[in-house]
């Protein structure tokens, strides 16, 4: 392959805006909040099992969660296993840096 015939696409910076799918904003953000449960599990050295136990969840539903199959989860029960963590959820509503339409961000 040359680099002639390569073509390059600039990422909006959410990848499910860049494949077309509706409810992109709220897929990024469950996302992020399933990238943080499996962070939280990894810290406190929790076994799948282990995990599933504490999530009310079964061990195979932990599994499909921590590979990314989590479009049966609502955010608000993605806010509810990260509250089982012991994590505080915080949410902050504010203007908009610019006249664009608001957006779901998550941050710390």
């Amino acid at each position: 392959m040359n680099d002639e015939n390569v073509k390059i696409e600039h990422s909006s910076g959410n990848v499910f805006t860049d494949l077309g799918l509706p409810d992109a904003d709220a897929h990024l953000l469950k996302a992020g909040l399933v990238t943080r449960i499996e962070q939280f599990i990894r810290e406190r050295g929790l076994k799948q099992v282990e995990a599933a136990s504490l999530l009310g969840l079964s061990q195979p539903d932990v599994s499909r969660l921590l590979r990314g199959d989590f479009r049966e989860y609502s955010i608000e029960r993605l806010f509810r296993l990260l509250t089982a963590l012991g994590r505080d959820i915080e949410i902050k509503i504010c203007e908009p840096d610019s006249q664009r339409q608001g957006r779901l961000t998550l941050t710390g």
